[in-house]
């Protein structure tokens, strides 16, 4: 099978597809938890902070001199990036304790036994007759 005809086969099966969905649709809530926190959530800590807005919290290490600009180490930025973090994996562990609940939910409620075959049903009276007799 040539490499190109295997590519196909496997970019044609079902899984890729639903994960090449998932993967767009996660890149854009990423984009809206992003701007949820950049844009709603940080204004008003900044607020409390001092501060108007929370990304320029830094501390310089090194003042800029000339042409090189100057190095400073932004936890302003890294904190946000974090709170961004944690809302995402909170919206993700949810979505796949929903996921398990339902597969309980199925897993949970086996299905009822089938009722005998009327050949079954025939022979378990020729069973019982005989042990009748």
């Amino acid at each position: 099978m040539s490499i190109m005809k295997e590519f196909k086969a496997f970019a044609m099966r079902g899984n890729v597809i639903d994960m090449a969905v998932g993967i767009v649709i996660g890149a854009a809530f990423g984009k809206i938890v992003s701007s949820f926190v950049a844009d709603v959530i940080m204004p008003p800590i900044g607020l409390l902070l001092g501060k108007v807005s929370f990304a320029d919290l830094a501390v310089t290490l090194k003042q800029a001199s000339g042409t090189a600009a100057a190095v400073t180490l932004n936890y302003g930025k890294f904190i946000q990036t974090l709170v961004d973090f944690t809302i995402v994996a909170f919206a993700i562990f949810m979505v796949v304790k929903g996921m398990n609940t339902l597969k309980k939910k199925e897993a949970a409620a086996p299905p009822p036994p089938a009722a005998p075959t009327k050949e079954e049903a025939l022979l378990t009276e020729i069973r019982d007759i005989l042990k009748q007799k």
